[in-house]
């Protein structure tokens, strides 16, 4: 049984999370993603795993924006979320939801998309049906929402720059 914490990430943490990030994907691409997001100033809420002193989780959630065309809300992208292969299926991508999901909250956000497994994303709220009136570069089947409040429910999805390099 894994026993681990979760916590704010750190400057400390970049050299880990890179790792986490490359081990989890089997690629380069998704730590480029997160090194742009952080030095760009877009991440919202940045948490890792830890356990035994090592990073073994991380999840990222950056700004996003909702144009609707007279308006431009302030919403919030998960991307991405990260787990050692040796930790799969322990719990640690879904403590890592929860946790950013509460401070997100908390924080005032109301509106969060993701890209992803709907069957995954589904137990923590997320929804195809609520995403589907965006649009978005990223829009297909694996787009999902979800909404804490008086959230924006159509218009264009404007990500960081970062995301341009996908």
């Amino acid at each position: 049984m894994s026993m681990f914490s979760i916590r704010t990430s750190t400057p400390r943490d970049r050299d880990s999370i890179r790792l986490v990030e490359e081990h989890a994907f089997g690629q380069p691409a998704e730590a480029g993603l997160v090194d742009a997001l952080v030095t760009g100033g877009d991440a919202v809420v940045e948490l890792v795993a830890e356990e035994e002193g090592s990073v073994v989780g991380h999840i990222l959630f950056s700004r996003l924006h909702v144009d609707n065309g007279r308006q431009r809300f302030a919403a919030v992208a998960l991307a991405p979320l990260a787990v050692e292969p040796a930790f799969h299926g322990t719990g640690i991508g879904g403590a890592l939801i929860r946790e950013a999901h509460l401070r997100l909250k908390t924080a005032g956000e109301t509106l969060s998309v993701v890209v992803g497994d709907p069957a995954y994303y589904g137990r923590f709220g997320y929804q195809r049906e609520r995403a589907r009136r965006f649009e978005s570069a990223f829009q297909g089947d694996a787009m999902q929402a979800l909404a804490w409040g008086d959230a924006p429910a159509a218009g264009t999805l404007v990500y960081a720059a970062a995301f341009g390099a996908l």
